[in-house]
């Protein structure tokens, strides 16, 4: 029977720059996936790994990131509170979001990625949509749609939202789609946080990395204990929210030595527990 591997990218608004760290370890290790899934922010690093997935299409992914601002992901201006006031559907154009893609991405259709890529976004009864082909923009920013914040996209006559927002998580995905060995790289939450986000996104974005760290622990505890599931660890503690973009190189860089480390402890031997997302707290850390 061959044995197939899935990367996971789960959901985490700025910090899946962390996600870029931990490609660059699992990478300089030898290690490569058959296919991967991603969701929400992890939806659009998934789509950019899939078209380049060595080591210099990490490199190019890493040089997105630090160039990030937020701005060119959430663009606040005058004109987008006029636009919230006539279409109070949403609180962000998601035009700034499109042209990152478009800028970027070296491929327009899912398909055309050369290795096989899904992407997970969610339907308005809560359950998860699977886009495997079609244009790769649309797919990306419907697994984007973090309800209220951006709006919902049509694809084939569904309006879809948020892949974080569906009842069961990309790893579950993956099992579905026969991966035998699972390595789930998720951005985590800011743990060492010592209040929540000022802004109304901020608020929302944190919140939804909380319920997505809760979905994962769960469905560890629901998984076959025939697959091989590994989790690479989230920086811990960690006191960057989600809705900062200023950190991009210093949570890349910090996930990448811990990363190596896991994997040179051996962590890629050992299967996941849901202890290790267990919720936490840290009194005094601001890192």
């Amino acid at each position: 029977m061959d044995t197939k591997a899935a990367f996971v990218f789960t959901g985490g608004g700025s910090l899946g720059a962390i996600q870029v760290g931990m490609l660059r370890a699992l990478l300089s290790h030898g290690v490569q996936p058959d296919f991967v899934v991603g969701a929400s922010v992890g939806a659009l690093n998934a789509t950019y790994f899939a078209g380049a997935p060595n080591i210099e299409g990490v490199a190019m992914l890493e040089r997105i990131w630090c160039g990030l601002r937020r701005s060119d992901v959430f663009p606040i201006s005058l004109a987008s509170v006029i636009g919230l006031l006539r279409h109070p559907g949403n609180i962000a154009d998601p035009g700034g979001l499109r042209r990152l893609i478009e800028t970027h991405l070296p491929y327009t259709k899912l398909e055309d990625a050369p290795i096989p890529l899904n992407i997970m976004a969610t339907s308005p009864e809560g359950l998860a949509v699977r886009l495997s082909s079609g244009p790769a923009a649309e797919a990306i920013l419907a697994s984007t749609a973090i309800p209220g914040v951006f709006p919902p996209v049509e694809i084939d006559g569904k309006m879809l939202m948020d892949g974080a927002v569906a009842a069961n998580t990309p790893m579950r995905l993956a099992a579905e789609l026969g991966a035998s060995r699972i390595i789930v790289l998720s951005t985590g939450y800011a743990c060492a946080l010592k209040e929540p986000p000022k802004r109304a996104i901020g608020r929302a974005l944190h919140a939804l990395t909380l319920m997505i760290n809760w979905q994962l622990m769960h469905e560890v505890e629901q998984l076959s204990d025939d697959l091989d599931v590994h989790i690479v660890p989230t920086l811990c503690p960690l006191a960057v929210s989600p809705f900062d973009f200023s950190q991009s190189k210093q949570l890349i860089e910090r996930a990448a030595q811990s990363s190596d480390k896991w994997i040179e402890d051996g962590g890629l031997t050992r299967r996941a527990s849901p202890k290790e997302l267990s919720p936490h707290r840290h009194e005094r850390h601001r890192l």
